[in-house]
């Protein structure tokens, strides 16, 4: 981490010499001469001697002391109260939201200046007072401050994919979170400490801070404004002394934060994190064949303009070791119904209608604690960007060791599996790779890291969110054999979500093809390819390339708004093989053949 020197070099000069006060050798800040009182500058006394015979030199360097500790004790204490507030509010949402929110809103409704004289009025003169009011001054700043950095952070890929690991909340609040908000935080930090030194030294100037004899820099301006035209330089030294240490406060928490941008990759740790409880076992065997079983699903978002369902009636199943392909054009609602099954939909989303099955147990109706059991443990997810799902802030092989770190291993134990892990999905120089930042490895690479998180408690279920869209074709083969060596070698059932025919022709057992919220056709991969029942499923496949290179044909208009009405089938005003019975009859599935279903109402005829 580079920072600019002279504010480094000015603010531990003002801060080392009041730390080592003690140990100068100066006069005693306290002593007065009054016989020599208001004396220039002297060998004795370089800075002279202030109103009461005191040495100058002495008072500022142990003014120093008091002001600098008034303001940083109370900076920090109003930065770790205030931020973790913010982060609180911007994550939970809902009721803790607006109860700390409104609680910050209340103290920001007063004046700063006058709270502060109120409560010093009240409870005395003091550091210890002083360091209470600047407290509670500057907390609604921290607070909205990491409020709105939470609220930019929480909808970023890597937090989904930590919740997707079954990470606990506060696990995710502070080392997820916390080290991405820290930059604006720390601009926050250099403006409170300098407007606390201004505030302290205020007060201390008006007699209601700082208690004399004790030194302090406002102390010292108050008493020099009496004696400034006998005197003018007392005045100087300590508003000197002021000045630089705001500017170089200032200037360097700019450096810091430039310096703790997600772009600039620095690696940082969180000292203290919650302990996670020891998670419970696997969710017990299911009773039958299916592993996840949904049944008419449906999916609901509140709009302005009224509820839409992006996804409606879906229903599919997975055994244990199948893989299941789940195709379609953008906007279909491939990713909402793989999102549903770990329970991550987003916050304008719900589940209307329907039931989800894992393993025997209804997920709907599963609370916090047992999704964080579920997630990252049975249930696993690899999302298509690894480069917004991986923390740009930790080390790739950290990562990988907190998804096992957080069901209750050891972090020792963690640690060395991460490399291991590594290791398995291909992973040259395994140990060395575990300490670089994402941004350091290729996108394959990254990729393989996802896969590596995702498999480190030995899931069940892995749903794959079009996991090789941005890679080019040589590594998307890598990835794709990675994950079918992965099945090889257990029972993992595996959903494949993607928009690729050709890579669901080489991976998948099975594919359900959905259009505009709803699936349109199932089956067995190889007979839905040779024998297409919905001509949707027609349309995709003359839209991939040709193995005899034939250019591929474009499905004429676009994908209908989950709000539009339209009777029958969805896909009748693009289909070329529509008439007037696909407006006119409901458009259900019909199983057309053993393990196929089609929602063609002229399936038979085509």
């Amino acid at each position: 981490m580079t920072l600019a020197r002279t504010p480094v070099v000015t603010l531990a000069l003002f801060v080392g010499l009041a730390l080592i006060a003690p140990l100068l050798g100066l006069p005693d800040p306290v002593r007065m001469d009054a016989a020599h009182r208001l004396a220039p500058p002297s060998w004795p006394h370089p800075l002279g001697l202030d109103e009461l015979g005191r040495d100058e030199l002495s008072r500022v360097i142990w003014g120093g002391r008091a002001s600098l500790a008034v303001a940083f004790v109370a900076s920090l204490i109003a930065g770790l109260i205030g931020t973790l507030i913010g982060i609180a509010g911007g994550f939970l949402r809902g009721f803790v939201e607006q109860a700390l929110l409104r609680a910050v809103d209340v103290v920001l409704c007063f004046p700063p200046l006058l709270l502060a004289l109120l409560v010093v009025t009240l409870l005395g003169p003091g550091a210890r007072t002083l360091i209470l009011v600047l407290s509670v001054l500057f907390i609604p700043g921290f607070a909205r401050v990491a409020y709105a950095s939470t609220l930019a952070v929480r909808s970023h890929g890597f937090v989904e994919a930590v919740q997707a690991l079954g990470a606990s909340r506060p696990r995710i609040m502070l080392r997820t979170i916390l080290p991405n908000v820290l930059g604006p935080v720390l601009v926050q930090l250099s403006l409170a400490a300098a407007s606390a030194i201004v505030l302290e030294s205020g007060l201390s100037f008006l007699g209601l801070g700082v208690v004399p004899p004790t030194p302090s820099w406002g102390l010292a301006i108050g008493a020099a404004r009496a004696t400034m035209n006998q005197a003018p330089l007392l005045l100087l030294w300590p508003s000197l002394a002021l000045t630089a240490t705001i500017l170089a406060m200032n200037a360097l928490c700019d450096a810091l934060r430039d310096a703790f941008e997600p772009q600039a990759a620095v690696p940082r740790t969180v000292a203290r994190h919650l302990r996670d409880a020891v998670f419970g076992p696997k969710a017990a065997a299911p009773p039958a064949d299916k592993l996840l079983d949904i049944r008419d699903l449906t999916i609901a978002i509140e709009t302005p303009r009224g509820t839409v369902a992006p996804v409606r009636g879906v229903s599919l199943s997975v055994a244990a070791g199948e893989t299941l392909a789940i195709v379609g054009e953008s906007g279909s609602g491939k990713t909402l119904t793989g999102l549903s099954i770990l329970g991550l939909l987003p916050e304008a989303a719900y589940i209307r209608a329907g039931s989800i099955s894992f393993a025997g147990n209804d997920l709907r109706a599963l609370d916090d604690a047992s999704w964080r059991r579920l997630r990252g443990h049975d249930l696993a997810m690899v999302f298509q960007d690894p480069m917004s799902s991986l923390n740009p802030l930790h080390r790739v092989g950290a990562q990988v060791a907190e998804a096992i770190a957080a069901h209750g291993a050891p972090a020792g134990e963690a640690r060395g599996r991460a490399v291991a892990l590594l290791r398995q999905v291909g992973i040259p120089d395994a140990e060395r790779r575990a300490k670089a930042f994402p941004h350091e490895l290729s996108g394959g690479m990254r990729q393989r890291v996802m896969i590596a998180t995702a498999i480190a408690n030995h899931p069940r279920l892995m749903v794959a969110d079009e996991p090789t869209a941005s890679l080019d074709v040589t590594i998307q083969a890598q990835v794709l054999d990675l994950l079918a060596s992965l099945k090889r070698d257990g029972d993992m059932a595996l959903i494949f979500i993607s928009h690729s025919l050709p890579v669901v022709a080489e991976i998948a057992d099975r594919v359900v093809v959905m259009y505009a919220g709803e699936v349109v056709e199932e089956g067995p991969v190889s007979s839905v390819f040779a024998a297409p029942a919905h001509p949707y499923t027609a349309a995709l496949l003359a839209s991939a390339p040709g193995e005899d290179g034939a250019p591929p044909r474009a499905i004429g208009g676009i994908v209908p708004s989950p709000d539009a009405v339209i009777p029958g089938c969805r896909f009748a005003p693009r289909c070329t093989h529509y008439i007037e019975r696909c407006e006119t009859e409901p458009s259900v599935m019909t199983e057309v053949a053993p393990g196929r279903y089609s929602r063609c109402v002229r399936w038979a005829e085509l």
